[in-house]
């Protein structure tokens, strides 16, 4: 499973970087217990710090490794496994945004409730023992809405997000006296960020106070956009640089994707690989930040998943290490989630980063045994081996082999080392090699989904056909030209109508056809109440799409109803409050003669959907909506679906399979958990996504209320309620493989654990020789040329009935070895019930 090995390189990352360490985990448990000592008896006086080299907490230096958790992207109920998990999986910091438009989403009305609850996610981390790194932005992008800026922003008159310009401030005062434009752009983001430090002070959450944040992050790679604004680019950001350290958190502020952060800002790398891109911190007085290693891509509606080899990160991060100095480095994303509601932005999928190493449904897809940390490092010696870390009493080296595809044999010291290809060796002492990139020991999770209900009965659902809009009375959104989408449905809604009449004079029996120019992501155009057709885009395509279809009219009147469609806002580039969107063109052409333009007649504009505005969703409003039986309403756009199931029994996540469905979003007793867009394949004829994920939190434990808004047609009766859970555990390791520095085992071993509550009940397949290199299917096909017949045997006896077990990689175990000679692995796929 693709997204297993994505989660098995986070973990191998950790235990590649985590080896150059020069002291014990009991060592870096002690500097908790220290903190958290002082902390208490007023002895200690807590404090962060850094220089060229690291952050340092209270003096001693940190190499730590973070993981990305953005708490709207799950429940309350969710953090406290999600976050033990983490500090499970070896990490020391939990790494977030803060969203602004979750937070104030009408201008001075705020919520932090529910998984909008900042404080109380950042309490869990504390209780659990991790550090924060709490990245404020409030421009945070993060394949979110609007980037996280509340959409009422766009209302303020003349603003220009993320900008500066002092002459221009001046010489507009003077003449038109509009200074005050930009005052209020400024007091907004200041407000903010403002209002979010002080609530974290009044907390004490910030390290100097007793809490776990250690450092935060101002604006968000603001660096891709900056050129764009010319000069009103470095004015910006020294002005947020300035503003956000004369907030005196006690803790140093970040930069990331930010070269010239001023003093006393830390720049710092976003990337797949920052020890090749990153040209490091701008003074030799900061440390060496990685703030985003991209564990996979972030998945898009019609694109093929596409994630990172375990090898590929495992040497990214030991070179970033090497380098660069590198002494902190965030996964992005250790915890995706599910992006609920509306808040994806353009073209991203409701799942989110759902290969990280714990998935969309908290399942922990890699168990790896890691390092505590503590830090260590004087200086580094640069040789054309490798690289070198020496201290008084240490040493360790890293060797790279930058070759994709042959094996390097080179020497160094008074010893020879043999390195695959792209591979980094990590030598303690400058001679033992405790880790090996190329070779990562470490157990894949294999994800099931279980069918418990299908949702095939036909008298269980009701209907409910959203009505074509012919025209609008009383409307406010009237005139002699099209709207724009976002300005006019100020983002609370995907969908915008635009409605016109047309007096069709015959002309001979010449074809008829309709051209419309969009902005938006999906048109679907009406005539007379009548479905002519559709067209959508694609996050790389085109932003105009076109939409040119023959069409019938009547002879005078004719209803033209078109409907716009967003999925998501966009969330990052420069002037993002002037994007345009929506329809632009509307013409009808007769034969060959010249097309007739609609665009300034009168149109009229509904703002969302009849069932959207009633929230027939909802309890109360679904109660008020004419629901009907079904009959033949599947397939057909624009209606709402409506029925009820039980939760399953047990404590395993819950699914809804929803690939026979078409495009829209879907709600839970109210709650929605997304949108849902299954009939835009992938390359390989895929739904990018067909589970949608419903947390326990939103499940009552019989008669959940289903509705579904689709707008292209699906067949609601195979819809399915799933169980997820990992089902099949697989590890490889290879007899050359290090063992784990925290095992007292002097030989490598397969690490096998089920889930909590879970044992192992059967053994589906194991070899101990050279099997294929990948052998989840537990096909015969797996054994290779050399195979230990007693294999099976071995494993079943260590492993049967048991939660966790651990069989050693070498011959005596199995009885000898079964091919001298030959380099052997033992592979195992085990079943967990």
């Amino acid at each position: 499973m693709s997204m297993a090995a994505a989660a098995a390189a986070i973990m191998a990352v950790l235990l590649a970087a985590l080896m150059a360490r020069a002291s014990s985990a009991a060592a870096a448990g002690r500097v908790w217990a220290d903190e958290e000592k002082g902390a208490h008896n007023g002895t200690a006086r807590r404090q962060v710090t850094y220089d060229g080299r690291s952050l340092m907490l209270d003096g001693a230096r940190r190499m730590l490794f973070s993981g990305d958790i953005h708490y709207p992207r799950s429940t309350p109920e969710m953090w406290p496994r999600l976050i033990e998990s983490a500090r499970e999986g070896g990490l020391d910091v939990i790494q977030t945004y803060v969203f602004w438009n979750v937070h104030e989403p009408i201008q001075g009305q705020y919520n932090f409730e529910g998984r909008y609850d900042l404080v109380k996610f950042i309490r869990e981390i504390h209780a659990q023992g991790l550090y924060v790194s709490l990245r404020v932005g409030p421009f945070v992008e993060a394949e979110w809405k609007y980037g996280g800026l509340p959409f009422w922003l766009r209302g303020v008159p003349n603003i220009t997000f993320r900008c500066n310009n002092e002459p221009y401030k001046v010489q507009v005062y003077t003449q038109v006296k509009t200074d005050v434009m930009y005052e209020v752009r400024v007091v907004h983001m200041q407000k903010f960020v403002a209002k979010i430090v002080n609530m974290m002070k009044d907390e004490n959450l910030y390290y100097p106070q007793g809490g776990p944040i250690i450092i935060s992050q101002i604006e968000n790679e603001y660096k891709l956009v900056q050129a764009a604004f010319h000069s009103r680019g470095p004015p910006y950001v020294r002005w947020a640089a300035a503003m956000a350290v004369n907030l005196q958190t006690g803790i140093p502020w970040m930069m990331c994707k930010q070269d010239d952060a001023p003093d006393p800002i830390i720049n710092t790398c976003n990337g797949l690989i920052c020890g090749e891109t990153f040209h490091g911190p701008n003074s030799p007085n900061k440390p060496a930040l990685w703030t985003e290693n991209w564990t996979s891509r972030y998945p898009l509606y019609g694109h093929d998943p596409r994630f990172r080899s375990p090898a590929d990160i495992a040497f990214a991060v030991a070179l970033f290490i090497a380098r660069k100095k590198g002494s902190f480095v965030s996964y992005y994303m250790y915890h995706g989630g599910t992006n609920f509601g509306r808040f994806a932005s353009s073209y991203v999928t409701t799942s989110y980063y759902d290969g990280a190493p714990l998935d969309e449904y908290e399942n922990c897809m890699l168990q790896s045994s890691n390092l505590k940390n503590h830090y260590f490092q004087e200086h580094i010696l640069i040789t054309h081996l490798g690289h070198v870390f020496k201290t008084e009493s240490n040493c360790v080296a890293f060797l790279v082999n930058f070759d994709k595809h042959k094996t390097s044999n080179i020497q160094f010291g008074e010893a020879s080392f043999q390195l695959a290809p792209k591979s980094i060796s990590i030598l303690s002492s400058c001679r033992r090699v405790v880790f090996e990139t190329a070779k990562i020991n470490a157990q894949h999770g294999l994800r099931t989904a279980q069918v418990v209900q299908y949702l095939n009965n036909v008298d269980s659902w009701k209907v409910f056909k959203e009505p074509i809009p012919l025209a609008i009375n009383n409307s406010t959104h009237i005139g002699n030209r099209l709207f724009e989408h976002l300005s006019t449905t100020k983002d609370e809604t995907d969908y915008l109508w635009y409605l016109t009449r047309y007096d069709y004079r015959s002309n001979g029996d010449t074809q008829l056809v309709l051209n419309v120019e969009s902005q938006a992501h999906v048109l679907h155009a009406y005539i007379n109440n009548d479905y002519i057709g559709s067209v959508h885009g694609s996050h790389d395509g085109p932003r105009n799409i076109v939409l040119k279809t023959p069409i019938m009219l009547r002879k005078g009147q004719n209803s033209i109803s078109l409907l716009s469609v967003m999925v998501g806002s966009p969330d990052s580039g420069a002037y993002m409050e002037r994007r345009i969107f929506g329809v632009r063109k509307v013409s009808i052409q007769q034969g060959h003669q010249k097309s007739h333009s609609l665009n300034n007649e009168l149109w009229k504009h509904q703002v969302g959907l009849s069932g959207e505005m009633n929230n027939i969703y909802t309890r109360e409003g679904s109660s008020r909506a004419q629901w009907t039986a079904i009959n033949k309403s599947m397939h057909l756009p624009l209606i709402w679906y409506k029925t009820t199931f039980d939760t399953p029994w047990g404590s395993d996540p819950v699914t809804l399979n929803l690939s026979s469905m078409g495009k829209g979003e879907a709600w839970i007793n109210g709650e929605s958990i997304g949108r849902y867009w299954a009939s835009f394949k992938t390359p390989s004829g895929q739904p990018s996504q067909s589970l949608y994920h419903i947390p326990q939190y939103f499940l009552k434990p019989r008669e959940n209320t289903l509705v579904l808004m689709e707008e292209m047609g699906g067949d609601p009766l195979q819809i399915s309620v799933n169980t997820m859970s990992v089902t099949r555990v697989y590890s490889s390791v290879n007899e050359l493989s290090t063992p784990s520095l925290l095992s007292r085992r002097k030989h490598p071993a397969v690490r096998l654990r089920c889930q909590q509550g879970k044992h192992i009940t059967d053994i589906e397949f194991a070899s101990y020789g050279n099997p294929v290199e990948d052998c989840r299917s537990s096909s015969r096909s797996c054994l290779g040329s050399c195979h230990a017949e007693t294999t099976e045997f071995v494993v079943k006896d260590a492993c049967l009935g048991r939660r966790k077990c651990a069989i050693p990689v070498r011959p005596a175990k199995f009885g000898g070895d079964p091919c001298p000679g030959i380099q052997k692995s033992l592979s195992v796929v085990a079943s967990c019930g």
